[in-house]
């Protein structure tokens, strides 16, 4: 158990933390003017790898050899494709294929 004096020193070191990663990114960039080229490149390339990684993460534990080898996964997959080049928006194609995914996965598991 922590004493008072060790819990106000974590509450005081987080709130340091917290305020030096919000107030960071202003001092090293400033307020105004032109967005590095580094960091354009960043906010355009960041979100198809997250999006990516997100995938990888998802398939590593599925077994494509056993049960249904993987049925739900690949169909929601190929929904969240098709969703995302209709409507190009990344919320409406997370929301969708996880909504997508349960729907398939529960009705897999009505089958005999």
């Amino acid at each position: 158990m922590m004493s008072p004096v060790e819990q106000i020193l974590v509450i005081v070191i987080c709130g340091i933390v917290t305020l030096l990663t919000r107030f960071l990114p202003f001092v090293v960039f400033g307020r105004e003017g032109e967005v590095s080229p580094r960091v354009s490149y960043l906010g355009r390339a960041l979100p198809a790898a997250l999006f990516a990684m997100l995938v990888v993460y998802c398939l590593k534990d599925v077994d494509f050899l056993g049960g249904v080898h993987g049925l739900p996964e690949i169909v929601s997959i190929a929904f969240i494709v098709v969703v995302h080049l209709k409507w190009r928006n990344m919320l409406l194609s997370l929301v969708g294929g996880v909504a997508f995914y349960l729907v398939v996965g529960q009705l897999l598991t009505l089958l005999p």
